[in-house]
Parts: structure tokens; C-alpha cells; sequence
């Protein structure tokens, strides 16, 4: 690998598999060279009001992006939260009432600021939001038409966390089967 981060992410065994590798090898590298900071997004749902040991490795991730000069925004699914994420689960994840919420997403911003730099304005900054602010005031039927129309209900039925459900014959309400369109939508709205 050509960028410190990515070399970094492969010596920590953070490294897995990416769509891309070189294109985004020769980005970093290129911005890692002229000083410029990349953006890039965690996302975590406000389930619970820290964080938890499943946000262990991402969080380290974000971190390590930071301190070799990239941006991590970390996104809180204040909206996401209010569908429930269906991976890994057998069922449907109980609804959070709105001042529960509140209450984790202000936990959750707290709890990164232990290792992800919010404050002041160099390049690399970070940010903290929240989909729900995107998500809030949109209209269902404008949603369905002018998003959903660009989703195939074939490559959504191969999804894992789908397809886990649907292999052990759980069921999945309509509902959780939407949270990969507002998870798609966020990666619109931030980019």
C-alpha cells in the first residue's frame, strides 16, 4: 500500500476487503502527499447510550483516519435507530421512545469524543450528525418515488442480514427491510 493509513489498517489486521483497493489506496495516498484530508463516515445507531464493544474496531478505524490527517464524520442514525437494524438479528428491535433516544445520541457523541477530535478547525476535524436531520421532513411517497425507484428488490433480497432472516425462516417486516435504502440515502446525503 502507498498511503500510511491503509498500511497502518493492514499492520493492525483491520483490513479485510474493499471494492476498490487501488483506486482508494492512490486517493489517500495522493491526499496523504499534498496535506489534504479525506472524508470519511462511521455510522452507529443510537441503541444504547455509550458505545459498546461492537464499535470497538470502527471506532479504532476513525482514529487511526484521523491521526494520519483524513476527516472521520461520525454519523448518529437518530433515523436509522427508529427502524432498527436488522443484521445479526432474529427479531425485530424494540422501539426506542423519543427521549430515550435523545438521551443515547447525546451518549454517544460524548463517548467519541474520547477519541476522535471535535474540536477546533483544522482540515481534519471531525464532525458528529445525525440522519434524522435529512430524514425528519421527507415525504414517504416522494421517498418511495424518487429514491426508491433506484433500488432492485433482487439485489435487496441478497443482502446478508436479509438473507440470514429469510435462510432461517424468521420473519422480517417491511420496515426493517427499508433500513438499506436509509442507510443508501445517508451515503447520498453525505457525499
Amino acid at each position: 500500500m502507498k498511503s500510511e493509513f491503509l498500511n497502518i489498517m493492514q499492520e493492525r489486521g483491520f483490513w479485510n476487503q474493499c471494492t476498490d483497493e487501488e483506486a482508494l489506496d492512490d486517493l489517500l495516498s495522493e491526499a496523504e502527499k499534498k496535506g489534504q484530508a479525506i472524508t470519511g463516515y462511521l455510522g452507529s445507531d443510537p441503541t444504547a447510550d455509550s458505545l459498546h464493544v461492537g464499535h470497538l474496531v470502527p471506532g479504532m478505524i476513525m482514529r487511526w483516519f484521523q491521526k494520519c490527517g483524513h476527516r472521520p464524520l461520525m454519523l448518529v442514525g437518530g433515523a436509522t435507530a427508529r427502524i432498527g437494524d436488522p443484521s445479526g438479528k432474529d427479531k425485530q428491535r424494540p422501539f426506542l421512545d423519543e427521549q430515550t433516544l435523545e438521551h443515547n445520541i447525546k451518549g454517544l457523541k460524548k463517548s467519541y469524543s474520547y477519541f476522535i477530535n471535535f474540536d477546533g478547525n483544522s482540515k481534519n476535524t471531525s464532525k458528529i450528525v445525525d440522519n434524522y436531520d435529512w430524514f425528519k421532513d421527507i415525504n414517504y411517497l416522494e421517498f418511495l418515488r424518487d429514491i426508491g425507484t433506484h433500488y432492485s428488490i433482487n439485489r435487496m433480497l441478497t443482502m446478508e442480514s436479509v438473507k440470514q432472516r429469510l435462510d432461517r425462516e424468521q420473519p422480517m417486516s417491511f420496515l426493517e427491510f427499508n433500513y438499506q435504502l436509509l442507510q443508501g440515502y445517508d451515503f447520498c446525503e453525505l457525499n
